[in-house]
């Protein structure tokens, strides 16, 4: 099946019923280890980015916003600052904060008809729904990772399910299937039965929103932000007896035709746990703090400058070559401010070839601005390759020639990026991220290590207020 071929929509009896069925009967005994450990690396990540995310303009935006509502109290920690907040606003508040500079956690797909192999950033709904209900609730660590590994598990199968129009033609997964995260996540913390939960899901369907026209805009980390929100309010009023259908998933004016006209239930039924998405196909961790399909070719441009010596006044010209999908998303060909610049091929190139690196620093306004950028912007050709094409949208692959000066030409491929599961970064690399996000975010160094260290040992905290008091100033 190519991006073009209509898929009949199935008949799929129940299908709500089996992930609300999955949430209630999977316990901490059913995680695999490796499937813990690498939990622990995203949650970690993801704490890091909400720190860095509070001091961006969006985080004001938001804490100003809550004000204006007279929230400034509640049970749930607003990261990053002294702000608590009901629950919902507080998932809302680190939903927006961790997606705030793009620099959250992939998940990868499965099958071939899935354009990049990308599907939707699990962390940035999810653990903002669990943090912030566990905490309210006063559960424990083991909880508090369940209740977020099933969000994930959750979200990431139901994307893969969805048929691929769902994506090509503007919906933005995080906010959409995000939104099924929360409300996962927050039904099992809050020990919903089976009924409790089918509604709770359901609801969170009704809520289910984002636009891809929005990328490059602050509305893109708004999108997390609300998904991460609506699934706690559907929570709240599925405990209170709000009414929902009990097929919001499979029906046919349900989530899947509304939104994709069509659906695998084979990538749902007998799949829910079973690989676990974090073992396979697995999710990636970003290295840099901009849109996953910059990755691969970013990774191949900093080994190609690091073996070759290759410096800004040497380059000619540089060829990118890619499929035609990832065009449609990295869509700023000349960036004009610093979320454009997340989704500009040609900035990311530009500014590895200047700077050798692209960390928070280099993400800014003031960067985008700059002469020498505009000026390297102007060299590179970003464009659609035969080779990459005929790779298939399962992969990534990136395709680059770096015409120097000199007449030589250095060339390179990637088909998947630093993070990935195929390049995966342990615990230590995942903790300098998290370090090069405190200190954007001018976190105190004993509370930094001190998160570091907690989420490490995240299954033994008796209560997960031991952890999110240090997320707070």
């Amino acid at each position: 099946m190519n991006d073009q071929t209509p898929v009949p929509f199935p008949d799929a009896k129940n299908l709500t019923r089996e992930v609300a069925e999955f949430i209630l009967r999977t316990n901490i005994n059913d995680l695999p280890a490796e499937v813990v450990e690498a939990g622990k690396k995203s949650i970690l990540d993801g704490i890091g980015l909400a720190l860095a995310g509070s001091v961006a303009k969006t985080g004001e935006f938001v804490r100003a916003h809550l004000h204006t509502l007279g929230l400034a109290n509640g049970p749930a920690t607003v990261i990053g600052t002294a702000l608590r907040a009901p629950a919902r606003f507080a998932a809302f508040a680190n939903g927006v904060g961790i997606h705030a500079d793009d620099y959250d956690d992939t998940q990868l797909a499965v099958a071939k008809d899935r354009v990049y192999g990308l599907l939707t950033h699990p962390t940035a709904p999810a653990l903002p729904a669990a943090l912030a209900t566990a905490e309210a609730e006063h559960r424990s660590g083991a909880e508090t990772m369940l209740a977020y590994h099933l969000g994930v598990e959750v979200e990431c199968k139901i994307a893969e399910a969805i048929a691929p129009r769902h994506y090509q033609e503007g919906f933005h997964a995080t906010g959409t299937c995000g939104t099924f995260a929360a409300a996962a996540a927050a039904a099992k913390l809050r020990g919903f039965d089976l009924d409790q939960t089918l509604r709770a899901l359901s609801i969170a369907g009704s809520q289910s929103a984002g636009l891809r026209e929005n990328f490059g805009t602050m509305t893109k980390p708004f999108h997390a932000g609300r998904a991460s929100e609506n699934g706690v309010v559907a929570a709240d009023f599925a405990a209170l007896g709000w009414t929902a259908t009990d097929k919001i998933l499979e029906a046919p004016r349900g989530f899947f035709r509304a939104a994709g006209g069509g659906f695998d239930a084979k990538a749902i039924i007998g799949r829910l746990g079973a690989p676990w998405t974090f073992a396979f196909p697995g999710v990636s961790i970003k290295p840099h703090p901009s849109g996953s399909l910059t990755h691969p070719g970013m990774t191949e441009m900093l080994t190609l400058i690091r073996q070759h010596g290759i410096k800004a006044e040497m380059v000619e010209r540089v060829d990118v070559g890619t499929n035609h999908n990832m065009p449609n998303a990295l869509i700023h060909h000349r960036p004009q401010d610093e979320l454009q610049a997340k989704f500009s091929m040609e900035f990311c190139m530009a500014i590895l070839l200047l700077e050798g690196k692209a960390g928070l620093p280099q993400f800014t306004d003031e960067t985008v601005h700059r002469a020498d950028v505009k000026a390297m912007i102007e060299r590179v050709n970003f464009h659609v390759h035969p080779e990459a094409e005929a790779a298939g949208y399962d992969k990534m692959t990136t395709i680059i020639d770096i015409h120097l000066k000199d007449g030589r030409t250095i060339s390179g491929r990637a088909d998947f990026g630093k993070g990935s599961p195929a390049n995966p970064m342990n615990y230590d690399e995942v903790s300098e991220k998290f370090y090069g996000c405190t200190e954007a975010a001018r976190w105190p160094e004993a509370k930094a290590k001190a998160i570091v260290a907690a989420v490490r040992r995240i299954e033994s905290l008796p209560d997960i207020n031991e952890l999110t008091k240090l997320c707070a100033s």
